[in-house]
């Protein structure tokens, strides 16, 4: 779902119009991640972030409005990243000739869960739920479009109670593994856990009867 983080920074920051702002934008991420990952939200300092970006802090000021314009920066990437790799997947499933939801539904989740795992950088700083004032009602906004989506996707009737309840217990289910990867210490244990994850899923996506 695009367009459910407002933030009159980002807006900015996707404007810029050539090849130079865009390394200026990618050096302000890079470092506001550094920043924000080492010290915490409300610990990070402007003026650090600027000094790591090597931008001044009248250009961070000028492209973001500030720090909380630089987190849901980043919040936005991260999602609309994790939006596009999900659907390239179903995509790909789907010209395979792959219709069975639940499979369809379980590689999703794979391709979701591979992405926080290379990822995991901002992964870290999600589960520490030290974030910018408001920035929870966005995120739940966007967690109830994602259980809207998984729903769609298996094919569940939403109008019927128990299979909202379904649908939100799996959706819950990829979004703790998400948060576990972050604190894997390998890529082969954070397979292991995609792996085991996705197993659980299939068992759990099982119409009930």
């Amino acid at each position: 779902m695009s367009g459910i983080v407002e933030s009159a920074g980002a807006e900015s920051a996707r404007q810029l119009p050539d090849e130079q702002g865009g390394t200026v934008r990618s050096a302000l991420l890079d470092a506001a991640l550094e920043v924000f990952t080492e010290r915490g939200y409300a610990d990070a300092g402007l003026t650090e972030i600027a000094a790591r970006s090597g931008i001044p802090v009248g250009s961070l000021f000028q492209h973001y409005g500030g720090k909380r314009g630089l987190y849901l920066a980043l919040w936005e990437e991260f999602r609309e990243e994790q939006e596009r790799r999900t659907a390239a997947t179903l995509a790909a499933e789907r010209g395979r000739g792959v219709d069975d939801p639940i499979a369809l539904f379980v590689a999703g989740a794979r391709a979701y869960l591979e992405g926080a795992w290379d990822n995991r950088r901002f992964g870290r700083l999600l589960v520490e739920d030290d974030g910018p004032t408001g920035f929870d009602a966005l995120r739940r906004q966007w967690d109830r479009a994602w259980v809207r989506r998984n729903a769609r996707l298996l094919e569940v009737d939403e109008k019927r109670r128990a299979g909202r309840v379904r649908v939100r217990v799996l959706t819950t289910v990829i979004g703790g593994a998400a948060r576990e990867l972050g604190d894997c210490g390998d890529e082969t244990e954070a397979l292991e856990i995609v792996d085991e994850v996705c197993g659980i899923l299939i068992h759990l996506s099982a119409p009930p009867g």
